[in-house]
């Protein structure tokens, strides 16, 4: 399968990539950064692009692909971009028919309480320091309601994103947070990564949102 992921250089997309070069996907990975995109491994065509900067590129590469893994997210500071990035690749995906599987947040994920609160809207739950970025990442859930005629899927990580080793176990959900044995929504940037290709290569249909953590098991 040819896939175009972009942001590819980031700690999602980067797992993403390894994961699918693993299992012998064609790739070609998109990052503003060229000193990154010379890291990834031989065989992955890269491409520095500003998709703000160039949607007409955007679509050519949508077009000359089978499937489209959106991993972009923006600098501090600039988290009010992402849902412009967003709306690049799926105005690009309605112009060409392209599957696109986008990388949400966990913003709008309802926690495993009962509470009803979102991870957003629950007191305390979230940082400061990551109030920005959950906010963009509930604009951008919001924006694909726009997008009814594009067969997009969106994967939302659970409350933590951590480090740790690729172990292929996880639990898919819905709108709710996906709680392992200590009660904590969690998993690794590798077996996010390991989700993303299975939900690709799995040929969903499009316009579903989605989540993965570890259940009843260790996240270390």
């Amino acid at each position: 399968m040819k896939i175009v992921l972009f942001g590819a250089t980031g700690d999602v997309g980067n797992a993403t990539l390894q994961e699918a070069v693993k299992r012998g996907h064609t790739i070609t990975a998109i990052a503003r950064n060229i000193h990154k995109l010379s890291d990834l491994p031989e065989g992955v065509a890269r491409e520095s692009l500003d998709v703000l900067a160039n949607p007409d590129r955007v679509a050519e590469l949508m077009a000359s692909h089978d499937v489209v893994i959106s991993a972009l997210r923006p600098i501090s500071g600039s988290e009010d971009f992402l849902v412009e990035m967003s709306q690049v690749l799926l105005d690009a995906a309605r112009k060409t028919g392209a599957p696109i599987y986008l990388t949400g947040g966990a913003a709008t994920l309802k926690l495993a309480d009962d509470s009803g609160h979102t991870v957003l809207s629950a007191p305390d739950f979230l940082p400061d320091s990551v109030r920005p970025i959950a906010e963009a990442c509930a604009d951008q859930d919001a924006l694909l309601d726009q997008y009814d005629d594009v067969q997009w899927t969106c994967l939302r990580p659970p409350a933590m994103l951590i480090d740790g080793p690729l172990t292929g176990l996880y639990v898919r959900g819905t709108d709710t947070l996906v709680p392992d044995h200590d009660g904590v929504a969690r998993i690794s940037y590798a077996d996010f990564g390991y989700a993303m290709v299975d939900l690709i290569e799995g040929g969903n249909g499009g316009q579903q949102r989605l989540t993965v953590g570890y259940q009843n098991r260790a996240a270390a």
